[in-house]
């Protein structure tokens, strides 16, 4: 069954967003030691990690990636790490720390807080999405009020221990295996080899660490990071998945809460299949909308009828099941590569032209292009190596979601998924092949539950019309589980702010300062 698919990309498309006009570089910062916590309540047992003192300096000893080292070379940047229980349960016990990446405020005298950013998920990293906003709110409202800070969750990127499953040779050998043989030999397979994948991650991560990857833990870890900062208040900026961390926060700590920025809302109140299916269904709506535009342009690789688009689009990376083609640098495109391809490219329409590309090359039996856009979900360097984005996604969604395990369900699932995507029905019947998370060795922390807030203060959610990952109507849910108010984009993307749509800016900005909501049902559109 496929899994639920969050926002792995959205570090590179933040990223992009990023690159306007040149901004004012502060100068470099020196290594310091604050102590600044503990700052609000602390919860009993805890008093160590809430008022424990932040080392700061410079963050290049914290990178993972290659644009990692790139991205945290910047000037005015400094990074930290914040020390945790690996189980809060037993806080005197083995203990983990987080990466944290900080870039101070532009103007001392105004500043409010910190601005907690997470871009979502699970597994992307925080420490990468703050260095790539820095420049573009540096010289705004934003970067003279906050501090930005992102913090790498447990077991993601530059935090200790790290999750850890596939080594690169591993993971290129699992994309090229599309899994699409669905009879019961196919699916015995497909299983063993989900088998072996848990068997790695408890080797290679163990299963304490497993056990406590949940966003339950995350929450938990964030209120440390918001005490440990000096912020007697909570300001969060949460991306996707990451509207699920501040969701639960919300529900833990309500009191604990300035603002709260929810944008790309995942519905936690909905069941595991029910959000895949919502997915598919959002998915099928951007591939519909990119065929649209294709349809217009000189040439298209789908051809000049957005009606016969899907059937297209079959015909093109079905092949591909049983006959990968060459891609360059002695590797292969697949069907699971081209269909995550896909995926990636319909994130946003500035990656539409990209995927219009790959297809006609794909037409030319050449899989390059499609490879590269693959290899970027899969955050794959051109070393063959990868962060372990794709190893926590699965460590988490494991602890946190509702397990199938039926395979009756897991058919009738992947039935469903294909009914909601057909463009990504690979023409073979549905699978009863269960998932990793059905072997999983330790049990859901996670709960399916529409969160109870209590005393919560004014929340802001954000959703997109025609958002493919988390589908408009996830945001209206939520907005009205956390009483909070919804902001609407009009548009085909995954998440808008900061992203350069300056109605969603501006109305978000004067929120997070002046704790001044948006209109009852105010709507924006790119200008």
């Amino acid at each position: 069954m496929t899994r639920l698919l969050t926002v792995l990309s959205l570090v590179a498309l933040l990223g992009a967003a990023a690159c306007s006009a040149p901004t004012r570089e502060a100068a470099p910062l020196q290594p310091h030691i604050e102590h600044k916590g503990p700052a609000g309540p602390v919860p009993a047992g805890l008093e160590r990690y809430y008022g424990q003192a932040l080392s700061w300096g410079p963050c290049g000893p914290y990178a993972t990636t290659d644009s990692d080292r790139d991205a945290y070379q910047k000037r005015g940047l400094e990074c930290a790490r914040l020390e945790a229980p690996i189980d809060y349960a037993a806080p005197q016990g083995q203990t983990i720390t987080l990466g944290i990446l900080r870039k101070p405020v532009t103007d001392p005298g105004k500043r409010i807080g910190s601005l907690v950013v997470n871009p979502g998920g699970p597994g992307a990293s925080g420490m990468g999405t703050a260095a790539s906003l820095a420049s573009s709110v540096s010289d705004s409202e934003l970067g003279q009020r906050f501090d930005l800070v992102g913090f790498d969750p447990r077991g993601v990127g530059a935090s200790e221990p790290a999750v850890h499953c596939l080594t690169g040779p591993e993971r290129d050998a699992e994309r090229l295996d599309s899994d699409a043989d669905t009879s019961p030999a196919g699916v015995a397979k497909t299983e063993e080899e989900e088998h072996d994948y848990v068997a790695k991650c408890v080797a290679r991560t163990g299963t304490k660490m497993l056990a406590n990857v949940g966003t339950r833990d995350v929450a938990k870890d964030m209120d440390v990071l918001r005490s440990a900062l000096g912020d007697e208040k909570l300001n969060y900026l949460g991306y996707s998945y990451g509207t699920l961390v501040g969701a639960e926060y919300a529900e833990t700590f309500p009191t604990n809460v300035r603002t709260m920025v929810l944008d790309g809302a995942i519905d936690p109140g909905q069941s595991t299949v029910d959000q895949l299916v919502a997915q598919g269904a959002g998915f099928q709506r951007a591939f519909n909308d990119f065929a649209a535009w294709c349809a217009k342009r000189q040439r298209c690789a789908l051809g000049t009828d957005p009606s016969r688009a899907v059937v297209a689009f079959q015909q093109l990376t079905r092949p591909l099941v049983d006959h990968p083609v060459p891609a360059g640098g002695g590797r292969e495109l697949s069907y699971k590569d081209a269909s995550i391809a896909a995926i990636q490219a319909l994130y946003a329409p500035s990656l539409w032209e990209n995927l219009d590309s790959g297809l006609a090359e794909l037409r030319q039996g050449s899989g390059r292009t499609l490879l590269a856009l693959a290899d970027n979900y899969y955050s794959r360097d051109g070393g063959g190596q990868y962060s372990n984005t794709s190893d926590a996604f699965d460590a988490v969604h494991c602890v946190d979601d509702q397990r199938v395990v039926d395979p009756n369900i897991v058919r009738e699932a992947d039935r469903r998924y294909r009914e909601a995507a057909p463009f990504l029905d690979s023409g073979h019947p549905p699978s009863a092949a269960r998932d990793k998370c059905a072997f999983w060795p330790v049990p859901v922390t996670g709960e399916t539950t529409e969160p109870e807030v209590g005393a919560l203060p004014p929340t802001l959610v954000i959703s997109t019309t025609g958002d493919p990952a988390t589908p408009y109507q996830a945001g209206v849910r939520l907005a009205r589980a956390l009483h909070g108010r919804l902001l609407t984009f009009e548009g085909t993307q995954h998440t808008v702010f900061l992203q350069g749509v300056s109605c969603v800016d501006e109305a978000t900005t004067k929120y997070l300062v002046d704790l001044t909501l948006p209109p009852e049902g105010k709507r924006c559109a790119a200008s």
